[in-house]
């Protein structure tokens, strides 16, 4: 039981999950986030923004226009994946029951989303927690064109990548003292992007 819950602690903690597992593991968890249907029980936001910060500093050791180049890769392939599940498997998706890692209603809110902004809703998610991981996978389902999907796909991973990962090392650049605040900056992260998304939510239940 404490192995579990260490292990959850690891993954809701930026600065742990970067320290345990470096590039690799931060990849990984960009991937998983972006396009797999479990992948919105990670903290994007905040991890992209720790990384910059954390990158800025001795604490990870990794070039800031590799970490920038390599965060994008991993999060157009996630949308691309998200995409041929949502193709592929989407239908059944709307039948499974709810569990620890799936919920269907965020399924039912991000096609709600998807139907009002459509293409668009694949850059402006990447900003919204749950809206990021299964704007793919309705794409997929609704099966816009493959080549339209990653025009934003690609626009919506460089903008998300390329705005909060600078942002952080910028700050950590400035602000060295920050990379002892990392809790209190994904905190901050945390509630801003779910107030947006409590935000998107009310207005599509006025819809």
């Amino acid at each position: 039981m404490e192995n579990i819950k260490e292990f959850f602690e690891i993954l809701l903690d930026s600065e742990k999950l970067i320290a345990y597992g470096g590039l690799t593991l931060l990849l990984a968890i960009i991937f998983a986030e972006t396009g797999l249907f479990f992948g919105f029980i990670f903290p994007g936001d905040a991890l992209l923004l720790t990384a910059g910060l954390l990158c800025s500093t001795d604490n990870f050791d990794v070039n800031i226009f590799l970490l920038l180049i390599s965060a994008t890769i991993v999060a157009i392939l996630g949308n691309i994946t998200g995409y041929a599940t949502g193709k592929y498997f989407g239908k059944n998706l709307f039948t499974r029951k709810d569990s620890l890692f799936f919920k269907k209603k965020h399924l039912e809110l991000t096609r709600d989303y998807f139907h009002k902004y459509g293409g668009a809703a694949l850059i402006m998610g990447r900003f919204l927690p749950i809206v990021r991981t299964f704007a793919p996978i309705m794409a997929g389902v609704t099966e816009i064109n493959f080549l339209k999907f990653n025009l934003y796909n690609v626009l919506g991973a460089l903008i998300w990548v390329w705005t909060l990962i600078p942002l952080g090392f910028l700050l950590g650049k400035q602000f060295p003292h920050l990379v002892n605040q990392v809790e209190y900056i994904f905190l901050f992260v945390a509630v801003a992007t779910s107030i947006i998304f409590i935000i998107g939510y009310l207005k599509q239940k006025e819809i």
